[in-house]
Formats: structure tokens, sequence, C-alpha cells
């Protein structure tokens, strides 16, 4: 069994004992979601990328864990150096996306950059939240985060890259009546593969919330990565969304994204739609 096959059995098996649990402790909370996210940038290249993510999403809350569960479909359109949740990188993978469908300008000299669109299975994500410290009374809280990106995404489809990623996060929050900000730091150890060597990266974020009634609320937040590669950039983005409860067990959530150096999108759009029971 090669690696990425047991990537998505590990991934499987995460839901598999998620699904047992939500089911043996009635005053557990089961979490199914659905979305769809699209960005666009050029990442300090001469070609646009469209990256389009659909992903589903099953969580698990009881006491003071959650867990989550991520499993997304990928569209990628655009410079073959370019992976999804990493940024431009360089890339020396001969199938990469795009490889072999062309010569610049014509000629018989192979492209410095080239181009292609790619579909299929995205990187699987598993994460579990712990409740470190919680005061409701002074509206403040600590979370801690482990997560795992296994790398089931196709690196011959320029889709991910191939490898595994672990990353650590301490998140904090505080309430002024109807406003909440929040923010945290995280490390991601990211995996380097014969064709992409990454660097670990540390990232922070920082935002505030406000709540418009018991229905409905927005925000935004600002989020910081180091640059993942010698020869990539730091990745600089500003996030604003609305959230709103329109059913019981019902949540809906639309936001934008404008990013500010070539490690990130030129902007984004998405939304979600979450049921709990």
């Amino acid at each position: 069994m090669n690696l990425k096959n047991t990537s998505t059995l590990c991934a499987l098996g995460v839901l598999g004992l998620m699904a047992q649990a939500a089911h043996a402790d009635d005053s557990s909370t089961v979490k199914v979601g659905a979305g769809i996210d699209y960005t666009s940038g050029k990442y300090g290249t001469s070609t646009t990328t469209d990256i389009t993510q659909v992903p589903v999403t099953l969580g698990y809350e009881i006491d003071s864990w959650s867990f989550k569960l991520d499993v997304p479909y990928i569209h990628v359109s655009g410079a073959d150096n370019v992976i999804p949740g990493i940024g431009p990188v360089k890339n020396n993978n001969p199938k990469g996306r795009g490889h072999g469908k062309g010569n610049a300008q014509g000629g018989t000299t192979p492209p410095t950059e080239t181009t292609g669109s790619a579909s299929g299975l995205g990187d699987i994500t598993a994460a579990a939240t712990y409740e470190a410290y919680t005061n409701s009374a002074a509206q403040f809280g600590v979370d801690l985060t482990g997560k795992i990106k296994f790398g089931t995404a196709d690196e011959n489809k320029g889709l991910g890259t191939g490898k595994n990623d672990y990353t650590v996060s301490v998140d904090s929050y505080k309430g002024f009546g109807a406003w909440t900000v929040f923010g945290g730091v995280s490390y991601t150890w990211l995996g380097s593969s014969q064709y992409i060597q990454l660097n670990d990266v540390f990232g922070a974020n920082v935002g505030a919330g406000y709540k418009l009634d018991s229905h409905s609320s927005f925000g935004a937040y600002y989020d910081y990565r180091e640059k993942a590669s010698d020869t990539s950039f730091a990745r600089n983005e500003l996030t604003g969304y609305y959230a709103y409860k329109f059913a019981s067990g019902w949540k809906a959530q639309a936001y934008v994204t404008k990013g500010f150096t070539d490690g990130s999108p030129d902007w984004g759009v998405g939304a979600t739609v979450v049921y709990s029971f």
C-alpha cells in the first residue's frame, strides 16, 4: 500500500471514530457541513492561477473537546509552481501541472513557466481542539489545537505536495458585550518531497467580531504566515465574514478575502453551510 492510500485510510478511520462517538453520547454535538471557496491571483508570476475548492466537513464536540475532518474536492488552473495551501514554490516535478504542453514563444526551449488545469481530491485534514481555559463571566477563553494535513492531493497534478503537514496552535478570545476580539499563533511542520523543499513556518492571526442579534454576526481577521520556502513569499491576508443562523441547527457564512503579498491570492470569496444536531 502506498503512502497516499495509507493517508486516505487514516483520515477515513478518524471519520469512522467520530461517527461512532456521535452515536455513543446523546449530549454531544455533531456538525455536518459543505462549502465552496474560490481564489484568484498571480502569486508573483505572469499567469493568473484560479483555485476552487468544495469541502465537505464533519465535526464532533463533547465536553471540552472538538474534532473536525475536512475532505475537499479541488480544481486548479494556472501556473504549475503554485501549490494550493502553499503558494508559489520551486516545483521540480517533471509531471507537474501543465508540463509538456508547448514551448516558450513557439521555440524549442522549454518554458520557464508552464500552465495547466487539474482536478481531484484535495488534502484531507483532521483537527482536535481542547478548551484549555474558559471563563463565561469574563467572556474569555484559550484553545489548544493539533492538526494533521494528510498528503492526499495528487502531487503529479500540482494539487498538493503529496506529504503530510503537522500544525499546533494556541488561540484565545475575549468578549466585550456584543464585540469579541480574538487571535492566535501557530507553528507548522511542512512536509518536503523530492520535488518541493519546504521550511517549517510560524503563523499568527488577529481579528474581531460583532454580534448583531441572536441570529447574525459579522467580523474580520488578519492572517500571517512565514514564507514556505526560500524562493516563495510570506502570506498576508485580510478576510471579512458574515454569519447567519437561518433555521434551527442551521448556520451559513459568507466571506471575502484580500491578499497583500505574492504568497497570497489577490482575492477570494467563499461560503459554508453547517447543520448541527
